[in-house]
């Protein structure tokens, strides 16, 4: 075993988080290392998780507008992409940011380490590389950026070639006519788009009373109006009780008595921190029943000098987020001063239409007795959205009736999660900057999506003087 000593910062995770992380703390001077598989630099969120589920989403996108366009009506068929064809064109955007994000280590000096890592005291990490290999790292701080995996229940055997999780669905080789997603969450709601594009035919099984309950009502409501206006089928309310999976396909019992059969089936319900055979048992840290871990402001789990930051650590589990966890975390570990947190986080979610909102609903500021109004601007209305034939969707203004300050940004519809920055960095103003005047002021390029907001403010500041 070779020692190696002297780091100030080992990262387990090259996702986002351990990314950022790592990267800030070698500007800051750090001598900083890096431990992940030599084939998986970017973590899951490059490999099974955001980038090439959005690459997928793309190309469904363009099959999908060249189904709108008379000029191009006919030359594609959607029931005849195949799902074998869309994964390769992603492994190339994968390959990709492979090359750039292990740039930036080189560039930066950061020593990465490709195998697994296993800590082995507070100071102590432990590196096993696929020949055999093992190296000693003795290190002043140690970062936890494992990320996190799909959630497996014990008795669903997702060894059968036709049950899939979100990461072996990238593996599927074959093009299921008829597909069952059990789960409707951010993850199940975005893949019944993308094979609702394609043609197929979608059971989308659902454990709560309504799609995404976390977003504003008017939006979930659409989206549950688009998949279904789109061929899909919701069922709210349901709970599994068997998966029986044989070589024709899949069939899924539910408690309610359903019995549900199709080609394959995507279970995309919930996830699962990746904290096992870390060496926590070694340092005396304990993960959850879903592999969290509990942290302070500071990110640092009840270890001094161990943190950990992004999936492993829960809410929100957003790869934009697990960045700026990681970079404020190292900014602490190296100046040692307060540090910053995750706030106003914006959802962004890669449905067909997208959706993305930032700020309270108008159902929390009801409960928060907050006098507020709504302003709207649909985008069937508007000169850009008819140009590019995307004429679904709405975006909504909440803002607040005495003060005109901007409470929530709520979008879902074409370009949604670039929309939602231009009110982000209106209500990121202090007093009297964040107010819903600045659409009505401002001058915006047209035609445009963001005009939108322009539109919408004079709607809601219509509303007001009535």
């Amino acid at each position: 075993m070779d020692i190696s000593s002297g780091w100030d910062l080992v990262v387990l995770g090259s996702g986002p988080g351990g990314e950022a992380a790592a990267m800030q703390a070698a500007k800051g001077g750090l001598r900083v290392a890096v431990i992940d598989r030599g084939d998986q630099i970017g973590g899951n969120c490059t490999h099974w998780g955001t980038i090439p589920s959005k690459a997928l989403r793309h190309q469904v996108r363009q099959v999908i507008r060249s189904q709108r366009n008379p000029l191009l009506r006919g030359l594609i068929n959607p029931r005849q992409v195949r799902w074998q064809d869309l994964i390769k064109r992603s492994g190339e955007v994968v390959d990709a940011q492979v090359q750039v994000r292990g740039d930036f280590y080189i560039r930066n000096r950061v020593k990465v380490f490709a195998g697994r890592g296993v800590i082995q005291a507070p100071d102590q990490v432990r590196v096993d590389d696929d020949a055999g290999r093992q190296w000693l790292l003795h290190t002043r701080n140690i970062l936890i950026a494992t990320g996190s995996r799909p959630y497996h229940p014990e008795d669903v055997d997702f060894d059968h070639p036709r049950v899939y999780d979100s990461d072996s669905i990238l593996r599927m080789d074959h093009t299921p006519r008829h597909i069952i997603l059990y789960g409707a969450g951010v993850i199940g709601c975005e893949y019944a788009c993308l094979f609702t594009g394609l043609g197929m035919r979608v059971d989308l099984v659902n454990s709560r009373e309504h799609l995404l309950d976390f977003l504003d009502t008017e939006i979930s409501d659409a989206l549950s109006y688009h998949l279904r206006e789109q061929g899909a089928t919701i069922r709210h309310s349901e709970h599994y009780s068997r998966v029986v999976a044989d070589d024709d396909g899949v069939t899924l019992e539910l408690e309610s008595g359903k019995r549900l059969r199709a080609d394959a089936l995507l279970w995309s319900n919930g996830r699962s921190g990746n904290t096992q055979n870390i060496g926590l048992e070694n340092i005396g840290l304990e993960a959850n029943g879903r592999g969290q871990l509990a942290v302070d402001e500071r990110y640092q789990t009840a270890v001094e000098g161990v943190y950990a930051v992004g999936d492993v650590v829960g809410w929100p589990s957003l790869a934009s987020a697990s960045y700026d966890q990681g970079r404020f975390c190292a900014a602490g570990i190296v100046d040692g001063g307060p540090v910053k947190q995750v706030t106003d986080v914006p959802t962004g979610i890669y449905t067909i239409p997208g959706i993305s909102s930032v700020g309270r609903t108008e159902q929390e500021l009801t409960e928060a007795k907050v006098p507020y109004e709504v302003g709207q601007a649909f985008f069937k209305s508007l000169a850009r959205a008819q140009i590019t034939g995307e004429r679904v969707g709405m975006l909504k203004i909440l803002f607040h009736r005495d003060t005109l300050a901007v409470l929530g940004i709520h979008c879902f519809g074409y370009q949604a999660m670039e929309i939602v920055h231009v009110g982000q960095a209106v209500m990121r103003q202090p007093a009297p900057n964040n107010t819903i005047n600045y659409f009505i002021d401002t001058t915006f390029n047209y035609p445009t999506m963001a005009e939108a907001y322009r539109v919408a403010a004079i709607n809601g500041i219509n509303r007001v003087k009535r």
